[in-house]
């Protein structure tokens, strides 16, 4: 095992197509460390882990790794051969091994071969090296190998009966799993993973969460999820503006302690200000109509000028950073009685996903609907939007109310249109308008022209935003809205839902979100709905005290 320093980023500096990234850094990551590596949307940190892989070269510096330390690296959007079964894949995370057990199943075959078997001669050579490969296999773990690989992929999430599911038959979100299991199956010295909770629901983050903080080596990882960098890291570091800052703690510590130093900056900036100021006052006096004069007028002008040019300048610090501007109202206030679910069921295939559900949402509450992926969670918002068929049951809408849906995959925008016919169709307005809406989600007046399926994730998120705000719906149905949104532009999204005058019902996998936002929570498993009145924090607590026999809080 490789203790101290494993990886090292020495005066590194990086372009992407002619445009500066970050220009020389200088990092060191230890052997044992849990680093949450945070910045904006585009400020370079996925490029950064590749440096670290070795998937790129830096235009400039060097990175070094440790001489004996394994470096996994997960993409975004992790690559495979499709035509291989969830199990073969995730076995292939230790070539070594797979190629092993490949040889031994050749020689296990070789043995019941007549041309061999009736052979002592040739049984026994097969035997000798089937012995050979079985002893080197046990020597490189493998005896539990195949347990352990299967042991991965449940805790993911994946069902045994998914193993032998072809890899293209995934979705994008199961894919990745896949690759994150490889790379806790392989288990190598310094892991780096770029979003990796992306598509994972609770149980599956919560996974993931204890295999971080058991796991033996480094993990370096991106992520916009605030819950689990606070639960996984031990130190942050923020790329922004091109540079690196750390920050000893968590998430929540770092978000304290930067506001403190950008305050105490702001105050020294404003203190050298001042005395700059001074000390050109005094200079410009002095070096006056008399100065040529009066030579020790000359000196002490001198004097002061050096001072200023050996003087550390401050950067004046950004205490705002230019992000969405979200402002959410509703055009009329709506029913009091917002929904109405009375015993609705539906299935797919005779596969019962929704099961005799009751549920009513009130004017102005917040109600997050959480559970495992494939719960039926989607589908059922789909069924209040009246986009999805039911068997039995009635969903009774509120006579006044509008409602708006912002959609997981982005499925409410057209991916042939161009933005500003997309912002068009949800509310007319004229060309100053639309390029006054681009400014504030942070488009230009260049992108209006863009095709919607030319953005990016994060994009269509700002678009689907921008919509909502548009329509001035009283009741937003929102399901994962905050999948694609960096870290600031979630929390500017979470006080727009805040200050909103209408009624919210989300699904969401995002727990500082539904810490923030939700005033109720509703889970939906096996089909059917449990309760929670209150936050995520509280549902936790209460979802203890049940299982341990207590009354509920909430009576």
């Amino acid at each position: 095992m490789v203790i101290g320093t494993i990886a090292r980023l020495d005066n590194v500096t990086q372009y992407f197509g002619g445009q500066l990234i970050f220009e020389k850094l200088a990092w060191e990551i230890n052997h044992d460390a849990r680093i949450g590596l945070v910045g904006p949307n585009g400020a370079g940190k996925s490029s950064l882990l590749k440096l670290l892989a070795r998937v790129e070269e830096p235009q400039r510096g060097n990175v070094f790794i440790a001489r004996g330390v394994r470096v996994g690296y997960l993409p975004q959007e992790p690559q495979f051969d499709w035509t291989r079964t969830v199990l073969e894949e995730a076995r292939d995370a230790s070539p070594t091994l797979a190629a092993l057990e490949r040889e031994m199943e050749r020689l296990t075959a070789q043995m019941g071969d007549p041309a061999v078997y009736n052979d002592a001669r040739k049984l026994q050579r097969v035997l000798d090296q089937h012995a050979r490969v079985v002893a080197e296999f046990e020597e490189k773990g493998g005896l539990n190998f195949d347990n352990r690989v299967r042991a991965t992929l449940r805790g993911l999430g994946f069902a045994d009966a998914d193993f032998h599911l072809p890899m293209s038959a995934l979705s994008g979100g199961q894919k990745k799993l896949v690759g994150l299991a490889k790379l806790l199956i392989e288990q190598p010295e310094l892991l780096l993973l770029d979003e990796p909770d992306n598509h994972l629901d609770l149980n599956g983050k919560a996974f993931l969460e204890q295999l971080i903080a058991d796991y033996p080596g480094a993990v370096v990882i991106v992520s916009h999820d605030r819950y689990l960098l606070d639960l996984v890291a031990e130190e942050i570091v923020e790329l922004e503006d091109g540079k690196l800052t750390r920050y000893v703690g968590n998430y929540s510590e770092y978000a304290f302690e930067k506001k403190q130093r950008l305050l105490k900056q702001q105050q020294q900036y404003e203190i050298q200000q001042r005395e700059i100021a001074r000390l050109e006052f005094s200079i410009r006096r002095l070096m006056g109509w008399n100065a040529g004069q009066n030579e020790k007028f000359v000196r002490r002008a001198r004097s002061m000028q050096k001072r200023l040019e050996k003087m550390q300048m401050i950067d004046k610090p950004r205490l705002q950073r230019k992000t969405i501007g979200v402002t959410l109202a509703s055009s009329q206030r709506g029913s009091n009685k917002v929904l109405e679910i009375r015993g609705l069921t539906k299935s797919f295939d005779g596969n019962v996903v929704l099961r005799n559900l009751n549920l009513m949402v009130w004017h102005r509450e917040r109600v997050g609907l959480i559970g495992p992926n494939g719960a039926g969670k989607s589908v059922l918002l789909r069924c209040v939007l009246g986009l999805e068929k039911f068997e039995r049951g009635e969903i009774i809408v509120g006579p006044s109310t509008t409602m708006a849906y912002y959609a997981q995959e982005h499925q409410t925008l057209d991916e042939n249109a161009t933005l500003a016919d997309e912002l068009h169709r949800a509310k007319p307005m004229t060309n100053r308008e639309l390029y006054g809406l681009l400014g504030r989600f942070l488009f230009t007046p260049d992108d209006a022209r863009k095709k919607i399926r030319e953005l990016s994730g994060g994009e269509k998120a700002r678009v689907q935003i921008a919509k909502l705000m548009l329509r001035g719906a009283n009741f937003l149905l929102l399901d994962e809205p905050t999948n694609n949104l960096d870290i600031p532009s979630s929390e500017v999204f979470e006080a727009a839902l805040e200050e909103y005058d209408g009624t919210v019902l989300v699904v969401s996998h995002d727990r500082y979100f539904l810490d923030n936002v939700v005033n109720r929570l509703v889970e939906l498993n096996d089909g059917a709905l449990t309760e929670y009145l209150g936050n995520y924090t509280y549902y936790l607590e209460e979802r203890v005290r049940r299982a341990r026999g207590m009354p509920p809080d909430d009576e």
